[in-house]
C-alpha cells in the first residue's frame, strides 16, 4: 500500500519520540508498507528495540545530527520547542507535520474510517471494535492506544478499506481525521492545560462532528447529556446508544462473578441479540453499544459482533489482572480522571475480594488543580486510599498542587487516605496490611502499574 501525500517509497520518514504508543503504531504501519523509517527517542525501551528488529534507525538521545538525510519529520504534541530535532527541521526547511496530521492522511486512503472519542473509554472500545473487525475477517488497519494481544502490539496492517483507531482530543488532533463513522463515548471537561472550560471542550467535539461525511455516521452516547449537546451540528446520520436513552438500547443488565455485563441489545422496542463480555463494569456496557451500533452501520454481522465481543479480555492496563500473591489479586486500571475513577471502583464493587487497596497516583498537576475538587470527592466509600506523588509526564512542578495537599483534602471529608512519596514505601504498606482474598487496586496513567508488579515480585 502506497499514501498519497508521501512523494515515494525512498523518502525517510523521522519521527521525534518514535518510542510513544501511538508514534510507534504509525511507525510501524510505514516500516510494514516498506518505507524508509527512522526515529529518536530519550530512552531505549522494548518499544524501540522491537522497531529497530523491524527495520527503523533508531537514535536513543535527540540530536539535531539524526535529521541527517531525512524528508520528513513527524512530532507529537508533547515535544518541546527547544528540541534540537524540531529547531533543525524548522531551520532547514524539512517537511513537518504532527502526530494526528499524519494519523488523519494515514486515515485519508482507507474508504471506511472508524474514530473512537471521548474523554474515556476510547482505548478498550478501539479495542472492542478490532476484535469485531478481526472476527468479520475484514482486514482492518487499526491503531489502538495500548498493548492488545490480539494484534500482538498497538498496531495491525490490514490490506482493506477498513481503519479503527482512537481519535483523541487533546489540542484538537481529532479534526485532522477523515472519519467515516466518528464514534462519541462520552463528553467532559479534560485536558485544561489547554481547553478553557467544558464549553471549549464541546465546541471541539462539535467541530469533530462536523468532518463527518454526509453518508457517515456519529455515533453517540445518549444518556452523557455533553455528548448529545455537540451532535446537533451533525449533517450525518446519527446512530443514539445507550442504557437510560438512545435508539439502541442495553436491558435487561446483569453481571457474572466478575462483575461482567451480560445483556440484551434492543434497537426501540425490538431485541436483536444477546452480549456476554469478559470485561467488568458497567460502562463498559456503554463501550460495547458504542462498537455495536458502528458494527451494524458497516453491515457486519451479528454473530462477528457477538464472538467478538466475547473474545475480549481487555487491553493492557485497562481493568488487567496482574497477578495474585498469597491469595491477594492485583490488577491495574488507567483511569485518571474523576469520572473514570468512579467507573472503576464501581466495577470493583461487583468484583471479588474482602478489602480493597487503592492506589492512585495523580496524573500532572494541571489535571490535579482543575478537577481537585472532583478528585477529592471520587472515592467516596474507599477505606484503603494510598496517595502516590503526582506524575509530572510533561510537565514541570510549580508547588502550586501536590499529592499531599490532595490527601489532606481528602481526609477532610473522612477518608482515611495516606499519603507515600516512594513506591518502596507502599509495597512496605501493603506487605504488612494486605491479607487474603484482598484485592490490591492501581489506578493512574503514570508509572503507579509497577507498585503491584513490585509487590508480586516481593519475596519477603
Amino acid at each position: 500500500m502506497s499514501f498519497d501525500f508521501l512523494d515515494n517509497k525512498n523518502m525517510t520518514i523521522h519521527f521525534i519520540g518514535i518510542g510513544g504508543v501511538s508514534m510507534s503504531g504509525l511507525a510501524e504501519i510505514l516500516i510494514k508498507n516498506e518505507y524508509k523509517v527512522s526515529g529518536s527517542d530519550r530512552s531505549q525501551s522494548y518499544i524501540t528495540e522491537k522497531l529497530e528488529k523491524l527495520g527503523a534507525k533508531i537514535f536513543i538521545g535527540h540530536n539535531s545530527s539524526n535529521l541527517d538525510g531525512v524528508d520528513l519529520v513527524v512530532y507529537t504534541a508533547a515535544i518541546a520547542e527547544d528540541n534540537p530535532e524540531l529547531i533543525r527541521a524548522k531551520n532547514d526547511g524539512i517537511k513537518m507535520l504532527n502526530r494526528a496530521e499524519f494519523l488523519g492522511l494515514l486515515m485519508k486512503g482507507h474508504k471506511y474510517g472508524v474514530a473512537i472519542s471521548g474523554t474515556h473509554g476510547k482505548t478498550t472500545t478501539t479495542s472492542m471494535m478490532a476484535h469485531i473487525g478481526l472476527k468479520e475477517n475484514i482486514d482492518p488497519t487499526v491503531l489502538v492506544g495500548g498493548k492488545l494481544d490480539a494484534i500482538e502490539g498497538n498496531v495491525r496492517v490490514g490490506e482493506s478499506e477498513y481503519f479503527i483507531t482512537e481519535a483523541c482530543e487533546y489540542k484538537e488532533s481529532f479534526l485532522n481525521f477523515y472519519p467515516y463513522i466518528g464514534v462519541i463515548l462520552n463528553v467532559e471537561a479534560d485536558h485544561l492545560d489547554y481547553y478553557r472550560d467544558l464549553e471549549h471542550v464541546k465546541e471541539a467535539f462539535k467541530k469533530f462532528v462536523a468532518i463527518i461525511p454526509n453518508d457517515g455516521y456519529v455515533v453517540v452516547n445518549a444518556d452523557d447529556k455533553n455528548a448529545i449537546d455537540v451532535i446537533k451540528y451533525a449533517k450525518c446520520n446519527v446512530m443514539s446508544f445507550g442504557i437510560e436513552n438512545g435508539e439502541y438500547r442495553a436491558k435487561n443488565i446483569k453481571y457474572n462473578d466478575l462483575g461482567c455485563g451480560i445483556f440484551d441489545v434492543y434497537k426501540n422496542e425490538e431485541k436483536l441479540f444477546s452480549i456476554e463480555l469478559n470485561v467488568p463494569g458497567k460502562h463498559n456496557v456503554l463501550n460495547a453499544m458504542s462498537v455495536i451500533c458502528s458494527s451494524l452501520a458497516l453491515n457486519i454481522s451479528e454473530e462477528s459482533i457477538v464472538e467478538g465481543l466475547f473474545n475480549f479480555r481487555g487491553t493492557h492496563r485497562r481493568f488487567e489482572f496482574k497477578g495474585c500473591k498469597d491469595g491477594i489479586n492485583v490488577v491495574d486500571d488507567y483511569a485518571h480522571h474523576p469520572t473514570e475513577i468512579r467507573a472503576t471502583l464501581e466495577a470493583v464493587k461487583n468484583y471479588p475480594h474482602k478489602d480493597v487497596f487503592v492506589i492512585f497516583q495523580p496524573h500532572t498537576y494541571t489535571r490535579t488543580i482543575t478537577l481537585f475538587d472532583d478528585f477529592v470527592n471520587c472515592f467516596k466509600g474507599t477505606k484503603n486510599l494510598i496517595l502516590a506523588d503526582i506524575y509530572a509526564a510533561r510537565e514541570k512542578d510549580t508547588g502550586i498542587v501536590s499529592s499531599a495537599k490532595l490527601g489532606d483534602a481528602i481526609r477532610e471529608t473522612g477518608i482515611d487516605a495516606k499519603n507515600f512519596h516512594s513506591f518502596e514505601e507502599i509495597v512496605d504498606y501493603l506487605e504488612e496490611n494486605a491479607k487474603e482474598e484482598d484485592l490490591i487496586l492501581t489506578v493512574g496513567a503514570g508509572d503507579v502499574y509497577k507498585i503491584g508488579e513490585m509487590f508480586l515480585e516481593n519475596n519477603l
